[in-house]
């Protein structure tokens, strides 16, 4: 009945389709009651102490998308272990040659210092601004 690009093109229709008459019925159907508890921060009924605005350290993110890279890039060895008799030695040489980059990237993030937990914060210094004023 459709070509290959006539399914995917209807196949597409209908995903758009689905997904606007779900946002579409979650707003009509959703219940809009504002109060002062819905507009606060956090909604789990304690009361915040201090700012809730407050800087968070990156370092958690880098970490943790490093550890997702490598965790990915590791479970490329299963496969290939479970094969490697069928495969021989050009096989061996290319895992080789992919452990020596990962290890190389593992290396890298390690001197560069994003594995450190507690990284000094940079020193800024402060500009002398009596250097500038005209005399």
């Amino acid at each position: 009945m459709f070509s290959d690009y006539g399914q995917i093109f209807v196949f597409m229709l209908v995903a758009i389709a689905f997904v606007l008459v779900a946002f579409i019925s979650a707003i009509i159907l959703s219940p809009r009651k504002p109060n002062i508890s819905k507009d606060a921060t956090y909604e789990c009924g304690e009361d915040t102490v201090g700012d809730t605005w407050l800087r968070f350290n990156f370092r958690f993110y880098v970490v943790a998308l490093i550890f997702i890279i490598f965790d990915v890039e590791i479970i490329f060895l299963f496969p290939w272990a479970v094969v490697f008799k069928e495969l021989g030695m050009f096989a061996f040489l290319e895992m080789v040659v992919f452990l020596f980059i990962l290890i190389l990237g593992f290396v890298y993030a390690w001197a560069k210092g994003d594995l450190v937990w507690d990284k000094p914060s940079p020193i800024i210094p402060k500009l002398d601004r009596q250097i500038f004023k005209a005399d």
